[in-house]
């Protein structure tokens, strides 16, 4: 998949469910993975072993960290470092590029 133009829109789709992951690089620890999620849907409470990332490329989604949520919309980055507990709540359908680094 290496030195391939690719489009966001194909990355990956929920064609039969309410969740979907495409791992697109994978090195050591660090990774880079596409994740499509439905309305109402939720990646519950986990933690990275990475510092991570979340560029939302369709949709919207709300993370929750402990007491602390963040609304990240079309086009925003949110950054944190790994150890940190959190889910993922999908506010309309979803795209995003996960980084873990």
């Amino acid at each position: 998949m290496f030195y391939n133009v690719l489009k966001a829109k194909d990355l990956v789709d929920l064609k039969d469910g309410n969740f979907d992951r495409d791992v697109l690089m994978e090195q050591g620890g660090s990774s880079l993975s596409a994740i499509a999620i439905k309305k109402g849907e939720i990646i519950d409470t986990h933690t990275s072993i990475c510092d991570a990332a979340v560029y939302v490329l369709d949709g919207e989604v709300e993370l929750h960290f402990n007491a602390q949520k963040f609304t990240v919309d079309k086009g925003e980055l949110l950054m944190f470092k790994k150890d940190t507990e959190h889910k993922v709540v999908a506010l309309k359908d979803s795209k995003f590029l996960l980084i873990k680094i």
